[in-house]
Order: C-alpha cells, then sequence, then structure tokens
C-alpha cells in the first residue's frame, strides 16, 4: 500500500523540491468538498505509481506560506513537482484518467 506523506510549511522544501522522485502535490482544505471526492482517486494513483512517484497531501489552511509560494489560488489544487519545479497543474476535482495524463510524463 502506497503511503501518501502529510506535508506542512516546514517539510516541504525537503519532502517535495529536493525529492530525487517526482512529487505529486494535492493541495486541499478540510471544509473542501472537491478535495474529499478527489482524495480516493489521488489514493489509488499512489498505489499505481509506486516508488515512481512520491504523494504529498498539504492542508492550505495550516501551511498558508507554500500554497502562496506556489501560487495556490483555488482547492484542491494538483501539482507534479520535478526537480522542484513545476511540470504539470490541475485545479479542481478531474478525472483520474487526466490527472494519471499530467503524471506520467514526468515519471517516465
Amino acid at each position: 500500500m502506497a503511503k501518501i506523506l502529510d506535508v506542512t510549511d516546514a517539510t516541504f522544501e525537503a519532502d517535495v523540491l529536493k525529492s530525487d522522485v517526482p512529487v505529486l502535490v494535492d493541495f486541499w482544505a478540510e471544509w473542501c468538498a472537491p478535495c474529499r471526492r478527489l482524495a480516493p482517486k489521488v489514493k489509488e494513483l499512489a498505489e499505481e505509481f509506486g516508488a515512481k512517484l512520491r504523494v504529498v497531501k498539504l492542508d492550505v489552511d495550516a501551511n498558508p506560506r507554500v500554497a502562496s509560494q506556489m501560487q495556490v489560488r483555488a482547492m484542491p489544487t494538483l501539482l507534479v513537482i520535478k526537480n522542484g519545479a513545476v511540470v504539470g497543474q490541475l485545479v479542481g476535482d478531474q478525472p483520474k484518467d487526466k490527472i494519471k495524463a499530467m503524471i506520467t510524463p514526468a515519471v517516465g
């Protein structure tokens, strides 16, 4: 079973920007219904990609600095970050195949 890591303002740089594998970041909030609908798809993708992809969640209410730094304006936002740079972005509750299509080029 794939592990989804919770990251914070304090751990974002080490866990995401300096990761040696591509990272899918799920920017979410407790009050966000689309975020809750998206969560099972993110979990399935974490399991599908396994060790080729790190999957993390960042609560924007608890960690506003990173959300602002990454210019996240709406929930949920998914970013694919590879070698410290954003290589993919989707906003809103998206179909799983669309998310997978965004991730696949980054993991090779």
